[in-house]
């Protein structure tokens, strides 16, 4: 082509120094040639887009095998490649990605698995799918998800060939018999969960080659013999419970972060730690010092299963070079001794030199603070255009961390209003956030000097009578920390103040409870509640926020009928991105990260423009320390937001995007996370919609009445398309909330051309 184009227009310029009928020539031989060339070019675009026939083949004997559902997309097109299947994901020419889960998917798996080429991930978990595994799985597999199903059988010893295996879920089935002995070549699974089965027998000694095992779930099964295969594992989760486990725990078990292991008939005697460098067998009879030379293969001592060699009869050379390394590990041990004792003895010398000063500075520096609080107190609205606050001496003790944004990129809020005097007063008595009177509390903990806030402090008396002592028609409403009440302040300006229930604020401290107000008070979004101010007195804890004036979005969407109908679709789009962006900044711009772990609904509360502001955030660690107790009374509400991981006790930010996308599933059809007056196939939101999400006429039926059909059906695709990829089941496949603002922008500016310079 390179060599045509200049030979062309070498003709065109110089046409009238040679022939006229050679020049014509010439261009017409050009001409076609190019043709020819583009309609080669397109013939093998098309030919390298063909999807494998094998893969093809695979796939449609695979949706055979399940009794041919109806899922959308398949079977429109002989193409599985096409962009049309539902939960197909390819390359140019193979099947990489099947994920049909929670489908209502019934039949069985089939044996033509085998046949896909370059499969790495199938996912059909939550489904009804029965029969047996297959035996033969394609040998690229990297991710099995078949949890939650009807599969009986036994486990497949042809495991053994998925060499390039990360993750396997078989939870939740019914499957039997023992474990196979077929882990040797896993070395890149990482998470195991057989949990929820009738298997039993012991563990196979090829589970020790898992060599980047972190998660295993072996609980509810009826699994015998001990756990010494595991003791060498880089595990970081391990649950084993309610098996019929014996002997005695393994001792480097007991530092894996999450262990558990209740309901077995374990000894009551730990195992006895073997030597740090053996990974096969405990040490042989004899060697009682904690460090020796490991035997070597020769002389290994037999695993369990196998006959005992005659080196294991009687005395060999194992104690000859037993005691040789014996005695280079105790000349180790000395100068780590030496070295330790050292160490604490400069550090001891240290501390004597230097604590009599610290103490003369810390109380210069107590002195200097109360004659410099009025001042800081008067510039608090400054703080907001310098994003910091005022620079503490070098004489402090380390202040507590504050939440920071990464960059400077949010719109900021008007600046407040100078406080009146006698709040100023308030909040310089209150630098200690316990009154003297309150002695008792004062002396509890005695730790590290109160760490100093600019945050307004009120006292009890005050919100008393600007909440007309916490009654009942003060009251907005409760939750999993406390309780809610507006408060008037003698200006008019409305208040919300949220009361901590004891059980919650009685597990921190009161430096810690400053620390907690400082890190709320770094919080700086406007799409999040601010923080105005808190209280601290007689063991109370409270914080109090700016009111919103409109509710909440779960009283909008579920208990006002007639505020229901202000809420159009246009509204709804941008409430979702509201919350969206919030989620965003807390992930993602704030340092370091912070998760919001209580997302729903009631938690969205909405200002007199219907712009979402989301409250608790910040107060992770008082629910995952304090209100465990009262997570009975809400269980189902919170499961109807709570990520699969969450009844593991896992929760990241990506369960924050699951809880996200339920509330745009209520904000698409106007039902509540989980409503107990519906049919039982209707209760929970999530199990319910998603199968109808890809289905655009079920997708229409789904939509809240009161919308009146007042929507473009692109937009709702759209906006189906994002809550389909935020409640998906395996979190690595929810997308991070900066992508899902990004989504949500461009599919207003789609729908509405003329305000995308608005975002």
């Amino acid at each position: 082509m390179q060599s045509v184009f200049p030979k062309k227009g070498y003709i065109e310029e110089k046409g009238h120094s040679f022939g006229s009928m050679g020049g014509k020539r010439s261009v017409v031989w050009c001409l076609n040639l190019e043709i020819s060339v583009w309609f080669l070019l397109i013939f093998a675009v098309q030919l390298s887009h063909e999807t494998d026939p094998g893969d093809v083949a695979a796939i449609n004997a695979f949706h055979a095998a399940m009794g041919s559902p109806s899922l959308p997309g398949w079977g429109i097109s002989g193409d599985p490649c096409d962009g049309q299947w539902q939960g197909v994901v390819c390359n140019d020419t193979n099947i990489l990605t099947i994920k049909l889960n929670v489908a209502n998917l019934g039949g069985e798996l089939g044996d033509s698995l085998a046949g896909f080429s370059s499969l790495q991930t199938i996912d059909l978990s939550n489904n009804q799918i029965g029969g047996t595994l297959p035996s033969n799985l394609p040998v690229t597999l990297q991710n099995i998800f078949l949890s939650d199903n009807e599969l009986m059988g036994s486990i497949p010893s042809s495991l053994s060939s998925l060499n390039q295996l990360s993750a396997m879920s078989l939870n939740g089935n019914q499957l039997s018999g023992e474990i196979p002995d077929s882990f040797q070549g896993l070395t890149a699974l990482v998470n195991l969960d057989l949990s929820s089965n009738n298997l039993s027998g012991a563990l196979p000694s090829s589970v020790g080659n898992l060599s980047s095992l972190t998660t295993l779930r072996l609980q509810n099964n009826q699994l015998s013999g001990t756990l010494d295969v595991l003791q060498d594992l880089p595990l970081a989760d391990l649950n084993v419970e309610n098996n019929l486990f014996s002997g005695p725990i393994p001792q480097k078990l007991f530092s894996i972060p999450n262990f558990k292991n209740d309901g077995n008939p374990f000894n009551s005697s730990t195992a006895p730690l073997p030597p740090p460098t053996s990974l096969a067998a405990p040490p042989p009879a004899g060697l009682a010092p904690p460090f020796f030379k490991p035997p070597t293969p020769a002389q290994t001592p037999p695993t369990s299963g196998r006959k005992p060699g005659k080196q294991a009869d009687g005395p060999t050379a194992t104690a000859e070079s037993s005691s040789k390394g014996s005695k280079k590990s105790i000349k180790r041990v000395v100068w780590i001794s030496v070295v330790a004792v050292l160490s604490f003895i400069i550090l001891v010398i240290a501390i004597l030199l230097f604590l009599p000063r610290c103490l003369k500075d810390r109380q210069e520096s107590n002195w200097s603070r109360r004659h410099e609080v009025a001042p800081f107190v008067g510039s608090r609205e400054n703080r907001r255009d310098n994003g910091s606050l005022v620079q503490l001496g070098h004489d402090v003790e380390k202040a507590p961390p504050l939440v920071r944004p990464k960059e400077e990129q949010q719109p900021r809020r008007p600046a407040r209003a100078p406080m009146p005097e006698h709040e100023q007063e308030v909040n310089v008595q209150s630098m200690s956030a316990v009154p003297k009177k309150d002695t008792d509390n004062a002396m509890k903990f005695p730790t590290r000097p109160l760490p100093l806030t600019s945050v307004r402090s009120y006292t009890i008396a005050s919100l008393q009578q600007y909440t007309n002592s916490f009654s009942q028609d003060n009251l907005i409403g409760s939750g999993m920390l406390g309780t809610v009440y507006r408060a008037e302040l003698p200006n008019g300006k409305l208040l919300a103040v949220k009361k901590l229930d004891r059980r919650v604020s009685n597990q921190q401290k009161d430096d810690e409870f400053l620390d907690l107000v400082n890190l709320i008070d770094g919080i700086r979004h406007a799409n999040v509640v601010e923080l105005m101010g808190y209280c601290a007195e007689h063991g109370q804890r409270l914080l109090v926020y700016e009111y919103c004036g409109s509710g909440t979005l779960q009283d909008a969407l579920h208990s006002d009928d007639e505020f229901k109908k202000l809420l159009s679709w246009d509204t709804r789009i941008r409430m979702a991105l509201g919350a969206a962006r919030a989620l965003e900044y807390l992930h993602e711009v704030c340092e370091p990260p912070i998760i919001h772990r209580n997302f729903k609904s009631v938690n969205l509360l909405l200002d007199d423009e219907l712009a979402v502001h989301v409250s608790d955030c910040g107060l992770a660690s008082l629910i995952s320390s304090g209100a465990v107790s009262q997570l009975s009374g809400q269980l189902l509400t919170t499961y109807g937001y709570g990520a699969p991981e969450f009844e593991s006790g896992i929760y990241t930010s990506m369960s924050d995007v699951y809880s996200f996308g339920v509330v745009m599933l209520e904000l698409l059809t106007g039902r509540m996370s989980y409503d107990r007056t519906r049919s039982r196939g209707e209760q929970f939101l999530v199990r319910w919609a998603i199968p109808q999400l890809h289905d655009i006429d079920a997708l229409t039926r789904m939509v809240d009445p009161s919308l009146k059909g007042k929507y473009p059906l692109k937009s709702l695709s759209h906006f189906a398309d994002i809550i389909s990829r935020c409640v998906q089941a395996e979190q690595e496949f929810r997308p991070p909330m900066s992508e899902v603002v990004q989504d949500l922008i461009q599919m207003i500016r789609r729908e509405s051309p003329s305000r995308s310079d608005e975002e």
